[in-house]
Formats: structure tokens, C-alpha cells, sequence
């Protein structure tokens, strides 16, 4: 299973932008669908948004369509999740994690993934 490390993750004010990265160790991230989660304070983990192995598809939750975007490059083993007009809502600690199994579905279950990274905090202040 490959290793993911996340990075990216700050404090800042409510409208600004981030961007995250997760970034895999091994030689076959390309086979690999990866997505974003995030737990925010007395909640459950919950999908954030993911990118089929290719990059042709993905899939984000209702409430960061139109202000997230992820986006892997292969050539660095690294997955992207540029983050606009944050909300204090958006105040979770964030993971990515992999499956190799979905091909070019993009689950939005936690069962689905492996490979969980340690998380990166961001925090958007009002």
C-alpha cells in the first residue's frame, strides 16, 4: 500500500485560499485513486473530494463544488487540493488516502481507502 504524507495546511481568514498537498511514496501512484477527507471538531470523518488514477474524474462534496479543486500530477506522486474562498466551516484537520481498487470510480467512503496520512490542521478564522 502506498504511504501518503499530507502538507499544506495554515491559519487563515475567512475568503483566503490554500493549497494542500499529499504526497506518495512508491513507483505506482499513477494506479492509485486518491482522495481528501476531513474531520472537523466533534464530527466524523467526511469526503472532501477525489481524483480517479488518470485525473479525468473526480468528485467533490456538495459544499466544495465551485471553490475546491483537486488535481494530481503523477510525475511528482503528488495530489493537490487548492482550496478557495475558505470558510470557517472549513476548520478541520485534512487526510488523503489511496485505493487502488476503484478504477475510475471515486468512492466517497472512508472504507474505501487505505494508506491514511497523519493529516494536515487548517483553521479558518471569521
Amino acid at each position: 500500500q502506498v504511504q501518503l504524507v499530507e502538507s499544506g495546511g495554515g491559519l487563515v481568514q475567512a475568503g483566503g485560499s490554500l493549497r494542500l498537498s499529499c504526497a506518495a511514496s512508491g513507483r505506482t501512484f499513477s494506479s492509485y485513486t486518491v482522495a481528501w477527507f476531513r474531520r472537523a471538531p466533534g464530527k466524523e470523518r467526511e469526503f472532501v473530494a477525489g481524483i480517479s488514477r488518470s485525473g479525468i474524474t473526480t468528485n467533490y462534496v456538495d459544499s466544495a463544488k465551485g471553490r475546491f479543486i483537486i488535481s494530481r500530477d503523477n510525475a511528482k506522486n503528488t495530489v493537490y487540493l487548492q482550496m478557495n474562498s475558505l470558510k470557517p466551516e472549513d476548520t478541520a484537520v485534512y487526510y488523503c488516502a489511496a485505493s487502488r481498487s476503484l478504477g475510475t470510480v471515486v468512492a466517497v467512503t472512508t472504507s474505501a481507502y487505505g494508506g491514511w496520512g497523519q493529516g494536515t490542521q487548517v483553521t479558518v478564522s471569521s
